[in-house]
This record gives C-alpha cells, structure tokens and sequence, in this order.
C-alpha cells in the first residue's frame, strides 16, 4: 500500500512537470505569432493599393518581335520602338459602327502614323498576360519608302479618381433620402480600379459587378444582387435601371455624375473620405 502511495505520487509530479513544460512552450509561441510582420501584411490586405501607375495616359499597348510600346493620352501619342520615341498629336478616332474598334489616323509632316484598337482578347505572345484590346500599328516617316507595322495587346487605364466610396445624393434630379428606400441606409458602393469591379447596397440588397471603361466611357456591367425583399422596393428598382442605362461620368467638386446620350445626370453620388 505504501508503495502504490509512492508510486502515484511520482507520477502525478511527472505529469505535472510535462503539463508546465507543454505550457510554457505554447506561451513562449504566442508571440512570434502575433508579429509587426503579420501585422503591417494584415493592413497591406485591408488597405488594397491602386495598381496602376498614373501617368497621364489613358491607353497603353505593347508588342513583341520587334519589341515596342504605345500610350494616348489626351492630348499627344507616343510610340516606342527599339531605336526610337516618336511623339505625334493625338486625333479623334473613327468609329467603326458594327463594332467596337477604334481607328486613329495622324498626318504630320514628319510622320504618318494609324492605330487601329479592337476589342479582340489578345495574348502576350512572351508573358502571356491577356488583354482586352488588340492593337495594329502603321508607321511611316516622311521621305522614306518602307513603312513599319506594328502587333500587339492594349488596354484603357481606368480613371483613378473612380477608385473610391460613393454614396448617391441624387437620382433622376431629385434628392434622397433613406426615407426613399424604407427607412435603410441609400445606395451606395466602392469602386476598385485594380480589378474593374465595384459592390455596395442598391436600397435593399447587396450588389456586386463589374465595370466596361474606356475614354469617356464607363458602364455598369454584369450586375447581380442578393434577393431580400422589403416593404418598399421601387426606388430601387429606380436605381438599378439608373446605373445600368448610365454611359458616360464626371467627376467635379467630390461627386460622381452618371449620364446617358439622352439624359445629364441620371445619377449623383458624393465621395465619402
């Protein structure tokens, strides 16, 4: 009997000393767990860069074999070979009818250049990275015979002052209210340039979609929501309609103004900082 007593004694120290030892290394993990690294990688996360470098220009295109890159911006084109920056005034594109390609034709004394930009997926033949746009370039300088082509991928930078929260002031002219939209918050959504997509609340339901932008272009696309139902759902509906018919935007004084080729301002949203 003495000995069982010892026995149970002996193993309820050695127990004991593995438990404290278990728990001890289970304390002396939590904090290189809990880090400055995970930390700062956490709000990386959170806090989502705009990925696109601004530089002005609102398309960029690039080719291989010969190597060369293209940009437009507002007011001027600059194309870069292996050998050369040429930079030429920029034109207004025709417009092929029956489809969305872009054609732009730039005569100058020294240069004869035309850029024709289609909607035709296009893949980096070197990176393989895939593209909306591909992208045909003829080049010529004055007083010599051969003219270079140029193939490529292309695509618009969306504008970057999009990339933001905006809540609507107005829809159809008139302001509202969350008395509009049964007592419930106004719509309102975020704006991710990186991606092309945006998501908020449209009245009663949560919405997400994407977005087609081109210089002086931006639409609303590929909307889809959740289906809740509440007392009052017709400004809603109201807004959904708003958003998908809208075709052009502005941007002035921190409002976003959404319009169509035959109404101004089916839409105002205010930028929430």
């Amino acid at each position: 009997m003495k000995n069982l007593l010892i026995l149970s004694c002996g193993m309820l120290l050695f127990f004991g000393c593995v438990g404290k030892k278990k728990q001890a290394s289970i304390d002396s993990e939590t904090p290189e767990k809990i880090t400055a690294d995970t930390i700062t990688e956490n709000s990386k996360h959170e806090m989502e860069p705009i990925a696109r470098k601004i530089d002005g220009s609102y398309f960029k295109a690039t080719g291989t074999e010969p190597f060369w890159g293209l940009k437009i911006y507002d007011d001027n084109v600059e194309l870069q070979t292996m050998s050369d920056t040429i930079h030429v005034p920029n034109t207004e594109p025709i417009k092929v009818q029956d489809a969305n390609i872009s054609m732009y034709r730039i005569q100058t004394e020294a240069t004869s250049m035309d850029i024709v930009i289609s909607q035709k997926e296009c893949t980096n033949a070197m990176s393989g990275v895939i593209s909306p746009y591909t992208v045909t370039i003829s080049y010529k300088s004055t007083g010599e015979g051969e003219t270079m082509v140029y193939e490529g991928c292309g695509s618009y930078i969306t504008d970057y002052r999009l990339h933001d929260i905006w809540v609507l002031e107005k829809m159809l002219g008139t302001v509202v209210s969350k008395n509009d939209f049964s007592g419930r918050d106004v719509p309102n959504m975020e704006i991710n340039i990186n991606n092309n997509r945006f998501s908020g609340f449209s009245g009663c339901n949560r919405m997400t979609g994407s977005l087609f932008f081109e210089q002086g272009i931006l639409r609303f696309t590929q909307v889809a929501s959740t289906r809740m139902a509440c007392p009052s759902m017709e400004k809603e509906a109201e807004f959904l309609t708003a958003l998908q018919g809208s075709t052009t935007y502005k941007i002035e004084n921190n409002r976003l103004y959404l319009s169509n080729g035959s109404e101004e301002n089916l839409l105002v949203f205010k930028k929430i900082d």
